[in-house]
C-alpha cells in the first residue's frame, strides 16, 4: 500500500499565520504540522510516500523532508498541483507512483490522538473498493461545516452530503481515505463542482453508490488543524498536552 499525503490548499482559513508560508509547515507542539501525518503512516506500516502540494513554498517540504529517510521512509516523492484543484484533483497526481497499488490518502492538517494502523490493516485485507474514518462530532453547527454520512438504520453509509444544512448524523469524514486502484478511473470521470474543483465526496459517493464503501469510528481526538485560526491553536493545545499517533 502506498500513502500519499495532501499538503497543498491556500491556507486562507489559517491568515495571517500562512501570508508566508504552508499552513502544512505551521508549527504543532514541537514540529511542523506535516511531521504528524508522516509519522502516522508510517506507524501504519507505509514507508512509501508522495506528499502534494502547491503554491509558492512546495520548495519548503523539499528542504525539511529531503529524502524522508529520517522519517522512516523507504521513498519520498513529491507532486505539484498547479491550482487549488481540489482534493480529488492532488490524488489524481499519484496515479503513476500507485503504480497499481492502493494508497492511504492522508490530509496533513488532520491530527489524531491514536494510531490508525488497525484501520490500515482492515483495509489492506479489504479485497476492494474503499474506507473511510469517521469521527463522532456532537455539536451540529459544527458538522454543518463538514462532511457528513447519512447512514441506514442497519449501518450502511447511504451518501456523504458535504457541509449539509441538516446534518443527517452525528458523525463527519476524517481526512483519510482508502481506496483501492480504480480510484484513479473514478476521477477521471468526475466534474468540476459549482466551485470549480473535483471533489473527494464525489469521489466517495461513487464508491457508496457501488456499494464498496466501508468505515470505521475512531476512538479519541480527532482535530482539523487547517479548519480555522481557532481550530488551529485547539489542535496544538491538544497534542502540546496529549501527544499524537498513540499506539496502545
Amino acid at each position: 500500500m502506498k500513502g500519499v499525503l495532501l499538503a497543498g490548499g491556500t491556507g486562507s482559513r489559517l491568515f495571517p499565520l500562512t501570508r508566508i508560508t504552508n499552513k502544512h509547515l505551521l508549527p504543532l507542539g514541537d514540529r511542523p504540522m506535516i511531521s504528524y501525518g508522516i509519522e502516522a503512516l508510517v506507524g501504519a506500516g507505509i514507508t512509501e510516500l508522495m506528499v502534494v502540494t502547491g503554491g509558492t513554498h512546495a520548495g519548503e517540504f523539499l528542504r525539511l523532508l529531503s529524502n524522508g529517510r529520517e522519517h522512516g521512509l523507504e521513498l519520498l516523492v513529491y507532486g505539484y498541483q498547479e491550482r487549488a484543484g481540489g482534493i480529488a484533483e492532488a490524488l489524481g497526481l499519484a496515479e503513476h507512483f500507485a503504480a497499481g497499488e492502493p494508497v492511504c490518502v492522508m490530509l496533513a492538517d488532520n491530527i489524531f490522538e491514536r494510531s490508525i494502523a488497525p484501520f490500515v490493516a482492515r483495509f489492506a485485507d479489504q479485497p476492494k473498493g474503499a474506507r473511510l474514518l469517521f469521527a463522532r462530532i456532537d455539536e451540529p453547527e459544527h458538522l454543518r461545516h463538514l462532511g457528513v454520512p447519512e447512514l441506514a438504520e442497519d449501518g450502511r453509509v447511504l451518501r456523504i452530503l458535504e457541509k449539509p444544512a441538516e446534518p443527517p448524523s452525528s458523525f463527519c469524514v476524517t481526512g483519510v481515505y482508502f481506496y483501492d486502484p480504480s480510484v484513479f478511473d473514478v476521477i477521471r470521470t468526475l466534474e468540476p463542482s459549482g466551485r470549480g474543483e473535483l471533489e473527494i465526496t464525489d469521489v466517495n459517493n461513487h464508491f457508496i453508490s457501488a456499494g464498496m464503501m466501508h468505515y470505521d469510528v475512531i476512538d479519541g481526538f480527532w482535530g482539523d488543524a487547517g479548519e480555522s485560526i481557532e481550530a488551529y491553536y485547539a489542535v496544538n493545545d491538544f497534542v502540546r498536552a496529549n501527544g499524537a499517533n498513540l499506539r496502545d
